[in-house]
């Protein structure tokens, strides 16, 4: 069945009588479930296509293809799930049309032979069938091709690589060029046999068409280089051969990169003129920004506010009559609604934000915009899994991006008392899943708020996107009936007068203070200047810090969230890591954001550099030849990493023997790590509830 019109209710998005929220540590605004959207939720017509809304996935690449670039079983569940949601455009991730020269990834969708039209069928008319529009991305990779992996040298306009010290690139013949064409063309063809409504021209983001537009790139002399005409004029016969083959009533899009953000690039400006070259057959500009080496621009880092590149769309709509898509960190609603009935754009994007919320759509349409599961922004699991981990991608607040919320179908078969211990976010997603199968849940938190280590951490400001998630975790308890005691330990007796079938510990991690001299007997004491990773975090907001000296001592992720925040208050920092390199924990985009802001901000770094003392008013390090230096200081952060606090579990465990109640053991109690290692520990839940014989097993659908 073919659903043409609105978006079917949820079944799923009932709700039952609710206790009280539980307390987080910082207040939010209270999420309206009703927001008014009418212009994101009205059509759209395009050359023959009509969306059912105005909002878009975009194409991100996922690593789900099979290693040859056929369309995987698990990548129709993925997308097929996001049209499900109600999304009115999909815009399918990027597929190379020509092979191996232009390749980019690790399983990288293909489209230049015959026999992946079938299999992109297959996808086509799943999406179809739930309603939605699906275009795909036709792409050459240029410099960004890996030699390493297609066995041939990566191609380009010239001979700059696409980002500093990536392999430097062949430059293109024009005789190279004209095949380019003809493959882009051809893969427009098989995309339309295929029975995708669209294709998008990948143009920016420094993949090969990019490369040639681009005055950072492109110092060619011939007719491919120099003017703004004709540094187009591959982007132009790319669209006329497109045209020739798909004929005049299917969409075209292009995507581009409106702002490089790099000097010797193309501006907003510049940009606007080389379309001017090349606009004549596009229906559709995609307008994104960014290159290769700034990534913390083109696949946004937390810290940028929702809809910033809105403006760039607006440019361009408004110079050039055509519809206009923009994205960056778009989660709200209603910042969506006003983008579209504002006139900035006609479509938004929301990539990262639809690996999160497969329904945002449906559930903004049936007024259930408080149960969105907004994405924190973190690029862990969708960005640092893929390019740079080789792996297929993964979200950190959504344990299965392929099932979502399909468990909840899922009922115990009796009656099942769950008791979590710690109310963390891997306790809380627990204790929610649990209740979310029909198990009654106690969930004991000694602290009076709930959120654990990452309650602490969003005492931060840039953090604000994950205290978003910390009051979605508290209003999904308080809808599914979690029991949530604060104040209350979780003590093996207290757990056991409880009668539980099944006990969670999640009790996290502390700071790591190590036996340096002088640090225990100082850090976190009054009128030391002395703070460990929870001390800089609850006095984030109170610490007077204009002008003064700061010595922040380790350069992980912490360590560099607190030299942001003491920066921005104006202090004068001094960095500490015994490491040779700074951000070594972190995800790709956000280490690019550090360093930026490291270098912004003037901070000095110490590498190799190791604490061997504290002393009041001042540190003593070791530096890399052994000397030793003392560092005068205002204030002082050891933010050397954290600590499993294991012992409730030990204590938990060793009540429960022999009783057939298994103790489980998640997060950072059972291994620090990060949020994404929580929320899956915490989903696990329905793994010891199958174990235990009350939940009946069915093929997982996680991923």
């Amino acid at each position: 069945m073919t659903i043409t019109g609105g978006i079917p209710s949820a079944p799923s998005l009932a709700r039952p009588r609710r206790p009280a929220v539980a307390p987080v540590a910082v207040p939010m605004p209270v999420c309206d479930p009703h927001p008014r959207t009418p212009a994101l939720l009205s059509p759209l017509a395009v050359r023959g296509m009509t969306l059912r809304n105005r909002v878009v996935m975009p194409p991100m690449g996922t690593n789900f293809a099979l290693p040859d670039g056929t369309v995987s079983d698990t990548q129709i569940a993925y997308y097929a799930q996001r049209a499900r949601g109600g999304t009115g455009l999909i815009i399918v991730e990027n597929i190379c049309v020509s092979f191996p020269a232009g390749s980019n990834g690790t399983t990288q969708l293909r489209i230049d032979h015959d026999r992946y039209v079938p299999r992109l069928w297959e996808l086509t008319e799943q999406l179809h069938r739930h309603g939605a529009m699906v275009a795909v991305q036709l792409n050459h990779a240029g410099a960004s091709a890996n030699p390493g992996r297609t066995g041939v040298p990566a191609q380009s306009s010239g001979e700059r690589p696409s980002k500093p010290g990536g392999t430097a690139p062949v430059p293109m013949t024009v005789e190279q060029i004209a095949q380019v064409v003809t493959d882009f063309a051809t893969a427009a063809a098989r995309a339309k046999r295929a029975g995708f409504d669209a294709v998008e021209i990948h143009a920016g983001h420094s993949y090969l068409l990019c490369q040639f537009l681009s005055p950072y790139y492109n110092t060619r002399t011939d007719a491919y280089g120099g003017s703004p005409a004709n540094r187009a004029r591959i982007v132009r016969e790319v669209l006329a051969a497109v045209r020739e083959q798909v004929g005049p009533r299917y969409p075209i899009l292009v995507r581009i990169s409106a702002d490089e953000l790099v000097a010797g690039g193309n501006g907003l400006e510049e940009s606007v003129e080389v379309m001017r070259h090349m606009v004549e057959e596009i229906d559709v500009i995609d307008v994104s920004a960014a290159l290769a080496f700034n990534l913390q621009y083109q696949i946004d880092s937390m810290d940028l506010p929702d809809g910033w590149r809105a403006e760039m769309a607006r440019r361009f709509r408004d110079e050039f009559g055509r519809p206009t898509i923009t994205s960056g960190n778009i989660r709200d609603p209603k910042v969506a609604e006003r983008i579209i009935a504002g006139g900035q754009a006609d479509l938004v994007a929301m990539g990262r934000g639809l690996i999160a919320e497969p329904w945002w759509v449906r559930k903004v349409a049936d007024g259930a915009a408080d149960t969105i599961l907004s994405c924190i922004s973190c690029n862990i699991g969708c960005a640092d899994h893929r390019i740079r981990l080789d792996r297929p991608i993964r979200c950190t607040i959504n344990p299965d991006i392929i099932g979502h919320e399909e468990y909840q179908e899922r009922r115990v078969t009796r009656p099942t008392k769950v008791v979590v211990v710690g109310a963390g976010v891997g306790g809380m997603e627990a204790a929610c899943t649990a209740a979310e199968v029909g198990c009654d849940v106690v969930l004991l938190e000694g602290r009076d708020v709930v959120g654990g280590v990452v309650g602490d951490a969003v005492h931060l400001p840039a953090k604000r996107r994950i205290a978003g998630f910390l009051h979605h975790l508290a209003r999904r308890a308080a809808r599914v009936g979690v029991d949530v005691r604060t104040g209350s330990w979780g003590t093996p007796s207290a757990v056991a007068a409880l009668s539980p079938d099944l006990v969670v510990n999640a009790t996290g991690s502390a700071p790591l203070v190590p036996p340096v001299p002088g640090l225990r007997e100082r850090i976190d004491q009054d009128g030391t200047g002395v703070y460990s990773i929870l001390g800089a975090t609850s006095h984030a907001e109170d610490l007077d810090l204009e002008g003064r000296q700061v010595v922040v001592v380790g350069a992980g992720a912490v360590g560099l969230d607190v030299v942001e925040h003491v920066t921005a208050r104006g202090a004068k920092v001094v960095l500490v890591e015994r490491l040779g390199t700074v951000g070594a924990d972190l995800d790709l985009i956000t280490r690019m954001q550090m360093v930026e802001m490291l270098d912004k901000e003037k901070v000095e770094i110490r590498t190799l550099t190791s604490l061997l003392e504290v002393k009041d008013g001042a540190v003593v390090v070791a530096r890399p030849d052994g000397s030793t230096l003392e560092l005068v200081f205002d204030a002082a952060f050891v933010c050397l990493g954290m600590r499993a606090v294991d012992a409730p579990y030990r204590e938990l465990a060793e009540h429960f023997v022999g009783t057939g109640i298994e103790v489980l053991n998640i997060g950072d109690s059972a291994a620090v790590g990060r949020i994404i290692d929580a929320t899956a520990g915490g989903r696990d839940v329905l793994l010891a509830l199958e174990r235990a014989g009350v939940l009946p097993f069915t093929h997982p659908g996680r991923c």
